[in-house]
């Protein structure tokens, strides 16, 4: 199988290592050197291209597989949208018109399309609510991909964590607001992609990916506290952060949206999740940090 990562960043580099370990051919698109490197470095090709320009998109090979992955550098709304719906628009177009189109097509979307369910489960028919102009334009991208010529899978992450990504200090120290996290190492999210590309599953449909326990925020940091062995955070209940107005508007958006994702649709498909909840998933971070002190 022959795969292009389009905007091959934190879970793209890992994806392609899994494609490349288990004999598959991978190409990996980044818009800068640094990237090209990085995806050298971890063991298979790259190609420098613009998602958002066709032109540069032409020297990218002809694929069997199109993963969609691409950031738009945590800026707002208007950046996404040119990269996530008129990107992808871009891609497609350039890809389907090819004399070898690609078979499929996999959209990396967020589970920050549901907008807020007051803790109560979603998953994959559940109606969206986005909350935000910037998950409205995820939404829009989702359309994008399910309408597209190439069949296309929406896959929605649950919060990424893994190398780099742990954010031990945001929880050992606090403040906590209450509500729920809903979390997917690394390797799983890419390993649910990588598993979709090999048994040709879940075309022209939705997917949650995300771990098998949406976490209690208070439980999750009184348990890293615990395991690092030092004191229990501070904690606030979601009146009480409010309260103290020191919040971004994105800040105070996540205090406000609370749902619970479930992965129950990923279970019966048969993937295996290498780090099934939080407590797998920390298990090394934990080890290192206890070390350190």
């Amino acid at each position: 199988m022959e795969t292009a990562i389009l905007g091959c960043g934190y879970v793209g580099l890992e994806l392609g290592r899994q494609l490349t370990a288990r004999g598959h051919d991978v190409v990996g698109v980044r818009r800068s050197e640094e990237g090209i490197d990085e995806i050298e470095g971890a063991g298979f090709d790259g190609v420098r291209a613009d998602v958002t320009d066709p032109d540069s998109l032409s020297p990218v090979p002809d694929a069997d597989a199109l993963v969609f992955a691409a950031s738009s550098g945590g800026r707002g709304a208007d950046a996404a949208r040119e990269v996530f719906v008129e990107g992808l628009e871009t891609v497609i177009e350039q890809f389907a018109g090819r004399e070898r189109p690609p078979d499929r097509l996999v959209y990396t979307s967020s589970t920050g399309v549901y907008g807020d369910h007051g803790g109560d489960w979603v998953d994959e028919e559940t109606p969206l609510e986005p909350t935000t102009e910037k998950t409205r334009v995820l939404a829009e991208a989702e359309r994008v991909a399910l309408e597209s010529p190439i069949p296309g899978t929406v896959a929605r992450f649950a919060g990424l964590y893994g190398p780099g990504r742990y954010r031990l200090d945001r929880y050992l120290e606090g403040p906590v607001t209450e509500g729920y996290l809903n979390m997917v190492h690394r390797e799983d999210a890419a390993g649910a992609v990588r598993y979709l590309l090999e048994e040709g599953l879940a075309r022209e449909e939705v997917l949650l990916v995300v771990d098998d326990e949406p976490a209690d925020k208070w439980t999750f940091a009184d348990w890293l506290a615990e395991q690092c062995g030092v004191g229990e955070p501070t904690k606030r209940t979601k009146e009480e952060r409010l309260a103290e107005g020191d919040l971004s508007e994105p800040a105070r958006r996540r205090i406000l949206t609370s749902k619970r994702c479930s992965n129950r649709k990923l279970e019966e498909l048969g993937y295996e999740l290498s780090y099934p909840t939080y407590r797998e998933g920390y298990r090394d971070v934990v080890a290192a940090y206890t070390a350190d002190r």
